[in-house]
């Protein structure tokens, strides 16, 4: 597998930081566009899987490999550059500025919403005949899914919004795990392995994803889901981003870089041993 150590694979998160920060804006675009839209088809997909063998587990079990395709092809999840880029700020490289992570953050949810708004409309289409009959099996499972996660929420109030933070936080604990556990490893299949995991964790579990979110519920609207667009931005989207910001840079970004990178010093050495000399006799 090429495991690569602690300290090392955290050197790679930080300079990974910095290189979203210097990239063109035409290439941020792009690489969150079809991280977007891969990450969608394979949202699409693992709810397939479920509806036709009615078990939750199997689709779960599938979903990675979205994740997996889309970054051994080097694309961008929102999820991802929050727990890397503020990194770089934080290791004080040069040119690396907050302002500089607001706008990547920027880019990469407006490439990841429309990527994810693309194959909405592909899977809305492709489960109506063009919107010319109800919707599919699969069709309706994805709008009851948008209710339940936007009025299911609404209906507990406070509990429900902090619920729904939790999810979030919890979400991207295990999804930058996956971002990460990708650059453990110097070898596809290491890569693969370390990936899946935590991936499988975060949807068997039914954390919220931003950019899964961005699939599920306008294409849940376009189905015939009784929510509004209202709904879905202030009961999923806005409280989802937030989470997932805090659980991808709390436990993941800065816990990794505070422990393996500026590792704080040894309370003490260790005692050397003292070897009795032996006596001639």
């Amino acid at each position: 597998m090429a495991y690569l150590a602690p300290a090392e694979y955290v050197t790679k998160m930080v300079d990974a930081g910095e290189s979203k920060l210097v990239m063109s804006t035409r290439d941020t675009l792009i690489r969150a566009y079809m991280a977007g839209a891969i990450l969608a088809l394979a949202a699409a997909f693992a709810v397939t899987i479920t509806v036709n063998t009615g078990n939750a587990l199997a689709g779960a079990l599938l979903f990675p490999v979205g994740f997996v395709m889309l970054y051994l092809m080097g694309f961008d999840l929102l999820t991802g550059v929050f727990t890397l880029a503020p990194l770089a700020v934080i290791d004080k490289r040069p040119g690396a500025t907050w302002a500089g992570v607001g706008r990547n953050w920027g880019l990469v949810f407006v490439g990841n919403f429309a990527g994810a708004l693309t194959v909405a409309v592909f899977m809305a289409i492709i489960s109506t005949f063009a919107f010319s009959v109800a919707p599919d099996a699969v069709g309706q499972k994805i709008g009851h899914i948008g209710e339940a996660r936007t009025l299911g929420y609404a209906a507990h109030g406070a509990a429900g919004m902090l619920t729904l933070f939790i999810r979030g936080v919890m979400c991207n604990w295990m999804v930058s795990t996956g971002v990460v556990a990708a650059m453990m490893s110097t070898t596809v299949p290491g890569k693969v392995i370390g990936m899946w995991m935590p991936i499988l964790v975060f949807f068997y579990m039914g954390f919220e994803h931003s950019v899964v979110n961005m699939f599920l519920f306008p294409s849940g609207l376009m189905l015939g889901g009784n929510f509004t667009l209202l709904d879905y931005f202030i009961w999923n989207e806005i409280p989802t981003i937030v989470g997932n910001l805090v659980g991808g840079l709390t436990f993941v970004g800065a816990t990794l870089y505070t422990t393996h990178y500026k590792t704080a010093p040894q309370r003490r050495s260790i005692p050397v041993a003292v070897v009795p000399q032996r006596v001639a006799a």
